[in-house]
């Protein structure tokens, strides 16, 4: 009973730090006894609690639901495992080959790296930092255009121009659209909702933007898929719910921060850059301006 209580509180904790989507690295649990029990020993070397965690949140989603009995006893063994094959590796003295201690290097610099970035970064992720940047810059605000619209997509410009002048005699665009697009849409009346221009190909929504509402189009528009006759409305998208942006408002949170820290990290430290073969740039040479020469002097040669 005491290992499944254990491992409810581990998985909890596990699943806390899965659904807060916090790309930066969260720093790893305290390594007191009270707080970080030992779980295994292989060779006299402790295995934690904490590092449970840290596999479980390695885990794909699918198993991270797994019933505790289940995923308990494979994640301890997961972790016996490498302990054993680490303590192999270290027998057969290879934590001294060169292309190893590359590896070990890179590592701890990428954990220090991810380190610094959490303890600066992490702070100021808070819910209620993520709301704030939402109201400022999203709650309120215009949303971004969006067209309503209809097409009939045809393989050719000849058939697509038959179609334009069928709708000026009176057509109807939706039967047209589900009798001769071959659209998937085509039984819908052509219809593609709404959209934003960046939803779709440059050349597509160039027109169906440049359109006034009702309108059709007196030539065929031709994409990678065929020639599309068609007519829209337009309207202003409403702005995003905070929970439609939360996880973009915290991405761009976190650029903002880590160019943040970058930036003050940069504050002293000299840097070099040479060509791909190690030899020096070719920097452009910059000429200082010439000094004034004053009245009634004579310029030097």
């Amino acid at each position: 009973m005491r290992r499944l209580s254990l491992f409810a509180v581990f998985l909890l904790a596990s699943t806390s730090l899965a659904a807060a989507q916090t790309p930066v690295p969260v720093p790893g649990a305290a390594s007191s006894p009270a707080t970080d029990p030992v779980v295994a020993r292989v060779a006299g070397e402790e295995v934690h609690a904490s590092e449970l965690t840290e596999a479980a949140q390695n885990l794909p989603e699918e198993l991270r639901g797994m019933p505790a009995p289940v995923l308990y006893p494979m994640l301890i063994d997961q972790l016996i495992d490498r302990r054993i094959i680490v303590l192999a590796a270290r027998k057969a003295g290879l934590e001294k080959d060169p292309g190893v201690q590359k590896q070990i290097s890179r590592a701890t610099d990428t954990a220090l790296q991810n380190a610094l970035l959490s303890r600066d970064i992490a702070p100021g992720l808070t819910d209620d930092a993520v709301k704030a940047r939402y109201e400022r810059d999203y709650a309120g605000k215009p949303g971004e255009e969006e067209v309503r619209a209809r097409h009939i997509l045809v393989p050719d410009e000849a058939t697509a121009k038959a179609i334009i002048a069928q709708l000026a005699g009176g057509a109807d665009f939706a039967e047209l659209a589900k009798t001769s697009s071959k659209d998937p849409g085509a039984t819908n009346g052509g219809d593609l909702g709404f959209f934003k221009k960046t939803d779709m190909l440059p050349e597509f929504a160039d027109v169906a933007f440049a359109l006034k509402p009702g309108e059709v189009t007196q030539t065929p528009v031709q994409t990678r898929f065929g020639w599309h006759v068609k007519l829209e409305e337009r309207r202003s998208a409403p702005p995003p719910t905070l929970e439609q942006v939360r996880d973009e408002v915290r991405q761009l949170m976190i650029q903002e921060g880590v160019s943040r820290v970058l930036s003050a990290a940069r504050e002293g430290v000299p840097v070099e850059k040479f060509k791909i073969d190690g030899s020096p740039l070719d920097l452009p040479v910059v000429t200082p301006p010439a000094a004034p020469v004053a009245p009634g002097a004579s310029a030097a040669p």
